[in-house]
């Protein structure tokens, strides 16, 4: 089994210079690449000088996460791609468990456990021991759910690979010809939640999704853009809702969208009290955009669609509301 790491990068040379090396000495399973997507700093002149060995794929324009892999991987041979981003320190033995993981042909994506590469004994926002969605689209992780962060104490460490909804884009593991067969991620994403609209679409094809325990990475997150930034307010609201009409089953689509749309708005409201008018504007925005592109994005739904895509009818609701934090 043919592995590609891939790396995507954008003005990251500290980045690079910071955890490349471990990729370098971890990895000897992989195949190594670093895709470009059209930096103006001396980021490919570092690698091209201290890694001769890694291979370079130059993207002309910065087409986001989405559309700088797609691009990409349309020119990497591999049976498996590990879509790996520049701000994640890996650690010996990584890579053994997940190919071991995809000897199960219906496994098609894998994540590992993600830390916290700041504080190493929590998990990290971003993908923790993987993650789901409740019924109206909000992401939360085994691990993490809002900004509840747990200390890693085993409790997720189980000796078999554990279904789960979605895989972390910080280090995603995938088939390359189920990423081929569904035409890679939604461009139209650009960034942030197009690794839960793929995995969604793998769902579809009665393929599986697991998080592999055994594997650990740490992550630093937000590196690119942080939480502090209104646009990934904006994208995160905007493509989660583009995803669910995408993606929903027909019956209860419209009440299902509408619901979400109500709790966004509370959303907005709950910004607006905390002194953040331009994160209430980002939401608004994304709705506005939501309703330009809503036929466009319609057109994208398969013939198939999966019915039971839920395990919690309202992670909002119990959090916020009943308390529960994990």
């Amino acid at each position: 089994m043919t592995l590609a790491i891939v790396i995507l990068n954008w003005n990251g040379k500290k980045l690079l210079e910071q955890f490349l090396p471990s990729v370098v000495r971890y990895s000897p399973e992989g195949q190594l690449y670093i895709v470009d997507n059209a930096s103006t700093d001396d980021s490919l002149d570092f690698v091209r000088t201290h890694f001769p060995e890694i291979h370079i794929v130059e993207n002309p324009t910065n087409s986001g996460y989405a559309g700088g892999y797609n691009r990409a991987l349309q020119h990497i041979k591999a049976d498996v791609y590990c879509l790996l981003n520049s701000d994640v320190l890996v650690t010996e033995g990584w890579l053994s468990p997940i190919l071991r993981t995809f000897e199960e042909e219906r496994i098609a994506v894998v994540q590992p456990k993600i830390k916290d590469e700041k504080r190493r004994t929590h998990f990290e926002y971003a993908g923790a021991a993987g993650g789901f969605i409740d019924r109206y689209g909000f992401p939360y992780c085994r691990g993490r759910v809002f900004e509840t962060i747990e200390e890693d104490k085993g409790q997720y460490n189980e000796s078999f690979p554990v279904p789960i909804f979605w895989a972390s884009g910080a280090c995603f593991f995938i088939r390359a010809e189920v990423f081929h067969q569904l035409g890679g991620f939604d461009e139209d994403f650009f960034a942030h939640q197009e690794e839960i609209d793929l995995c969604w679409r793998v769902h579809h094809l009665g393929k599986q999704v697991v998080y592999c325990s055994e594997s650990t990475v740490y992550h630093v997150g937000g590196a690119t853009l942080t939480a502090a930034n209104p646009k990934k307010t904006y994208l995160n609201f905007r493509n989660s809702l583009f995803m669910l009409l995408k993606n929903l089953p027909a019956k209860g689509l419209y009440t299902t969208i509408f619901l979400r749309m109500v709790l966004d708005g509370i959303a907005g409201v709950r910004f607006l009290l905390q002194g953040k008018p331009r994160f209430t504007w980002e939401v608004i925005r994304a709705h506005f955009h939501f309703y330009k592109r809503f036929f466009f994005f319609k057109k994208k739904r398969p013939s198939k669609l999966i019915t039971n895509y839920y395990q919690v009818k309202s992670i909002v609701w119990e959090y916020f509301a009943l308390g529960v934090r994990g």
